[in-house]
């Protein structure tokens, strides 16, 4: 701990300079599993990318105390070897657990336990003045600033450890697919699996309108003799949700009451990260992308860049994302019918798979900034009670509108309009592009203001500054020859792709900007 504490109160320090000229700064964690552009540069920069130390695993109360530049891949490699489990883990590898904390995470036990957030103890912040506090669920003088800074996003301060809850483990996932005809079908699926006590780990993907996959699964001590133990991770395992759709397409048949379903066996980690080699199935864009044959032989001799901290520097050097709708958005369970309706048409979405999530959350999910108040996803759920549940789409495509700047934005503002008008939301991580009075429309400003004033904030970037698509930066409409002549060669198929791949296989720090004096 004690070098943790010096490192601590270095960047505390710092944070107490910025503070002192009033200098806005943002947080550079190394690397990021967000879609925004980056606005980092070396002059307005806190630095916490060597924060990534184990600090403790107490077996007794299932805890692990970690720095928040702590990956998923690490923090389960370190409690797995005490027979702990996090409670929440998210599906890459590289997401950090600070970056879960305080970007509003959540994956497929989320329908039991909540986001990543609610699965956090205690954390340790520096707040914009340099000073050093500890917040927590529990007491009761720390609650405020706990909650007001989970998925605050880096604008109440910056935290520098977290004391993360986590459950005895086992070595397998016990995972069964239900292939099911419509979207009907499937909820009644996913309200029939979350009220089993027996249900650990919930999601789905949807391959078609009238092929939905379910699938749910719960941890076991071991397979079956002779049954046969499927993997994801290595270089010639298939990739999830390939394999996914061919173990139902063998099953499926249309309309069956109840829907058919298969059973394997996966080991915990390969389960956990299932989704790594691929990115779900946007690496299949790249292969799409540069005109490469999309099969086993190639994805194994390719497997290298296809593991999502690989797939993110290429996306960030390249600016592809520019070109994708990358969204993840959340409805009530009531509107997963007409959402998914409404999704299946090429001026909305229009793209498959699709990847459903079921979340347990309070009315203060993306807002609890604002809101600064413990939510109740934790309480046991009641199946018949849909009031505290969203369903999250997750949509990742290339837009057909991707070469008109003014028709690919207005294609992300339409999704963003009718999830709001379905009593949604989206998950800040990507693109916004809300106007102003459209953000605060959705959260309180008012009160997040005063959470920023009281804990010496305001003069660091707001929430809509961090997340906002900055529009200016994608209007062609006033640029000059020279601009119009870099662009056209940058555009032009595949430099930037080329870009991305080779900044990739280089490595180094991608997120980072440069200065002219560097």
């Amino acid at each position: 701990m004690e070098a943790h504490n010096i490192a601590v109160a270095s960047i505390a320090a710092q944070v107490h300079r910025f503070h002192q000229r009033q200098q806005p700064f943002r947080i550079y964690h190394g690397s990021t599993n967000s879609t925004r552009q980056s606005q980092h540069s070396a002059a307005n920069t806190i630095s916490t990318a060597h924060l990534t130390n184990v600090l403790d695993v107490n077996t007794d109360n299932k805890t692990i105390l970690v720095e928040p530049n702590v990956p998923m891949d690490e923090l389960v490699k370190a409690t797995l070897s005490h027979g702990l489990i996090p409670l929440v883990v998210m599906e890459f590898p590289g997401i950090t657990a600070g970056g879960g904390f305080s970007g509003t995470s959540g994956e497929s036990s989320s329908f039991r336990h909540g986001f990543f957030d609610s699965t956090v103890n205690r954390v340790e912040v520096i707040l914009a003045n340099g000073d050093i506090r500890t917040a927590s669920q529990q007491a009761a003088d720390e609650k405020e600033l706990f909650w007001a800074v989970a998925s605050s996003f880096g604008t109440l301060g910056v935290v520098t450890m977290l004391e993360i809850q986590c459950r005895e483990a086992k070595p397998y996932v016990e995972l069964t697919y239900h292939s099911t005809s419509s979207m009907t079908q499937a909820m009644q699926i996913f309200r029939e699996t979350t009220a089993s006590p027996k249900t650990e780990y919930l999601d789905g993907i949807v391959y078609a309108p009238d092929h939905i996959v379910v699938c749910a699964g719960h941890l076991a001590d071991e397979a079956p003799a002779q049954s046969y133990i499927q993997r994801f991770t290595r270089a010639h395992d298939p990739w999830f949700y390939i394999h996914a759709q061919r173990k139902t397409r063998k099953i499926h048949r249309p309309n069956a009451d109840p829907p058919v379903s298969v059973t394997e066996y996966i080991p915990i980690q390969d389960y956990l990260f299932r989704y790594d080699r691929g990115a779900f199935w946007t690496g299949a864009y790249a292969f799409h992308y540069f005109v490469t044959p999309f099969n086993r032989i190639t994805r194994y001799i390719l497997d290298t860049f296809m593991h999502t901290r690989v797939m993110y520097h290429a996306l960030h050097e390249s600016g592809l994302s520019q070109r994708h709708i990358i969204q993840d958005v959340a409805v009530p369970y009531k509107a997963t019918g007409e959402f998914l309706t409404w999704l299946d048409n090429k001026e909305t979405f229009g793209a498959y798979p699709i990847w459903l999530c079921p979340l347990h959350h309070s009315q203060g999910l993306m807002a609890r900034v604002a809101e600064a108040g413990p939510h109740q996803s934790q309480k046991e759920v009641d199946p018949d009670d849909d009031s505290e549940c969203l369903m999250n789409f997750g949509l990742w495509a290339p837009s057909p509108f991707a070469k008109d700047p003014t028709a690919f934005v207005a294609q992300n503002r339409r999704l963003e309009g009718k999830v709001r008008d379905l009593g949604g939301k989206k998950w800040l991580y990507a693109h916004a592009y809300y106007t102003e009075e459209e953000f605060w429309s959705i959260y309180d400003r008012k009160r997040y203001d005063a959470l920023r004033e009281k804990y010496r904030a305001t003069y660091l970037p707001d929430l809509y500054q961090k997340v906002r698509v900055n529009l200016s930066a994608i209007d062609h409409g006033s640029e000059g020859w020279v601009s119009w002549a870099k662009r056209m060669v940058w555009e032009t198929w595949p430099v930037c792709g080329l870009y991305g791949v080779y900044r990739a296989w280089r490595g180094g720090e991608y997120y980072l900007i440069k200065s002219k004096k560097d």
